[in-house]
């Protein structure tokens, strides 16, 4: 079928707006997406071999002043 995906959709309630966009700009600083992080989370999480943690940015510090 045309708009048919590869894989079925999984679908997470209940994250707010502020938290996903913060999640996909730090998935976007290792050069990955959401898709590809929630996945190795899931892996790990459940015990499957060979799984690990994905790349994680550094952390921003919120107490630095700004350059501006």
């Amino acid at each position: 079928m045309a708009n048919m995906h590869k894989h079925r959709q999984r679908v997470v309630r209940g994250i707010p707006d502020d938290e996903v966009d913060a999640f996909d700009a730090a998935a976007r600083a290792v050069d990955s997406d959401r898709s590809a992080v929630t996945r190795a989370l899931w892996a790990w999480y459940s015990g499957q071999p060979d799984a690990g943690l994905p790349k994680r940015p550094e952390p921003v510090d919120q107490g630095a002043p700004s350059a501006d």
